[in-house]
């Protein structure tokens, strides 16, 4: 989901005795930004709309509070015009999942639902178990998410106790990996298509084991040919002065954006 805004930049600066060489006027660029957890992603926006002083900003792929890594933030309507490019592109991402507990919005934001015992699992049986979820396939959007009903997202009926089902919709997971397994948590590298919902894969994967389960972490680690290794540092981004110098130290072009989307297709 892509979020532009036109809210004017807030005047105040959060840096005291900072100095940095004078930069020059910014129209248009792209950032990939280490979101921290905590904000949202749209605080994200706010943070780089005031470092920079610009009104346009945008960016592609929501993370969820609780969720960090990769967030790739357009500014300026020649880059914001490339957002719907950016959602296009694989996925990937290391996740924790909670297993024995159910919650109503498939993560730990919700409410627990139900709670079972968790077994003990044979580390070749989690893996047959996620060879499972590899390839094409259709997931059911979760009920708490942005798609919307009635010009509504569907998360405005959930709240309310109204069911709104959605048809299942086509995915692809390319490499679904085990990394740690725990007595009750198993950490995940997931590289998946556009649409995926990785929460509604965890819960997916807690129904197959029988015990239930739903997502405790989430990093994003790289959105197509971006990855996390080269964006700037989203804590310092509560600091303008210095926000804007590392921002601006790290600008990608639209033209250089371009290529390296034609390079990947």
């Amino acid at each position: 989901m892509d979020l532009l805004s036109e809210m004017p930049a807030a005047a105040t600066d959060a840096s005291v005795g900072k100095k940095f060489p004078a930069e020059p006027a910014l129209e248009a660029g792209i950032f990939l930004v280490d979101k921290p957890v905590g904000p949202s992603s749209f605080r994200m926006v706010q943070l780089v709309r005031r470092a920079l002083s610009i009104k346009k900003v945008g960016h592609a792929g929501t993370l969820d509070p609780f969720a960090s890594g990769l967030l790739i933030i357009c500014v300026g309507r020649p880059a914001t015009r490339l957002i719907s490019q950016f959602m296009d592109g694989h996925k990937r991402y290391e996740a924790v999942l909670r297993l024995g507990i159910e919650t109503t919005t498939q993560d730990l934001e919700g409410e627990v639902i139900a709670q079972k015992e968790v077994g003990t699992f044979a580390r070749e049986e989690l893996e047959q178990c996620l060879a499972g979820f590899m390839g094409e396939q259709l997931q059911t959007p979760p009920q708490y998410s942005a798609l919307k009903h009635m010009g509504k997202p569907l998360y405005h009926y959930a709240r309310k106790g109204i069911t709104i089902e959605k048809a299942p919709r086509p995915i692809t997971i390319f490499q679904l990996q085990l990394l740690e397994a725990g007595t009750d948590t198993l950490r995940i590298m997931v590289e998946c298509s556009k649409g995926t919902y990785i929460r509604t894969l965890a819960a997916d994967i807690g129904r197959v084991l029988g015990c239930g389960a739903h997502l405790v972490a989430l990093r994003r680690l790289q959105s197509g040919p971006f990855t996390v290794d080269n964006a700037v540092d989203g804590a310092i981004l509560q600091d303008s002065t210095l926000a804007r110098h590392e921002l601006l130290a790290k600008t990608l072009t639209v033209e250089d954006v371009l290529a390296k989307l034609a390079q990947q297709g």
